[in-house]
């Protein structure tokens, strides 16, 4: 049985009155992807949030082994607009404590990584989106997390765009097999990168869905019996009344 990264058991987060997850629990194995899927507002960055340690459990816990370290990407990526292209990298091994000879090494090998070589001296707002979050990854992976937590990374960019740094995050899974954790509106997106696919729906929310995915990073796949039958499963759950009620609660 492979080793877990995280266990979260019966977890369930409240503001105040409002209870917006209820009865959460899964086990993701080390080195494994969770897609994580659902109505907008159904409390999905919420769960991401709480298992970050940036919003405690109301019940239930988050557990991950020690010594573990974790990387959020946000929506918005994060970056800070003073700071370079190379700053933004180097933060979190600054903040780390990490040399100044350690920190530029670092720097040079994911500038390299992830083809942001040439753009260290630029400044955020001089990327174009793509490039954005090509520095969020960056500066998530940099200090080699063993779990990366994403919420939405690719929902503001372009198609194109957006299957490259897909398939740009697959391979960098195949090259630091770190666990990940993303949290999508895509369905097509869960399918291809996510080893295990979660569906999560109702109000408060609730597990309504855990499949394991053979089509995971497999684009292949996207004809396959196998890939329209996973599809069609997570469709049919979140287009249930019972699912999609987090959502209608906020029109």
């Amino acid at each position: 049985m492979s080793e877990e990264m995280l266990r979260v058991a019966s977890l369930g987060k409240s503001f105040g009155n409002n209870v917006v997850l209820d009865d959460v629990s899964f086990a993701l194995p080390a080195g494994a992807s969770l897609a994580i899927i659902g109505p907008s507002g159904c409390g999905k960055s919420t769960l991401l949030s709480v298992i970050a340690g940036l919003a405690p459990a109301s019940c239930g816990s988050a557990s991950l082994p020690l010594p573990w370290k974790t990387a959020f990407i946000l929506q918005d990526y994060g970056l800070f607009p003073w700071k370079t292209v190379r700053d933004n990298l180097a933060l979190p091994l600054q903040l780390r404590g990490a040399g100044r000879k350690e920190r530029a090494a670092a720097v040079a090998d994911m500038l390299k990584e992830l083809g942001l070589e040439g753009l260290e001296q630029r400044f955020p707002v001089q990327l174009s989106g793509g490039q954005r979050q090509r520095v969020a990854i960056g500066r998530a992976l940099v200090s080699r997390p063993d779990l990366l937590l994403m919420d939405e990374p690719f929902a503001a960019l372009d198609a194109i765009t957006r299957e490259h740094l897909q398939n740009l995050l697959l391979h960098v899974w195949q090259r630091r097999r770190m666990s990940f954790m993303l949290v999508t509106h895509n369905v097509a997106e869960a399918v291809f990168l996510g080893r295990y696919i979660m569906v999560l729906g109702g109000r408060p929310a609730t597990k309504k869905l855990w499949l394991e995915n053979p089509c995971f990073g497999d684009a292949s796949c996207r004809n396959s019996d196998a890939y329209f039958s996973l599809i069609r499963s997570v469709h049919e759950v979140l287009e249930d009344p019972e699912s999609r009620s987090a959502e209608a609660a906020q029109s």
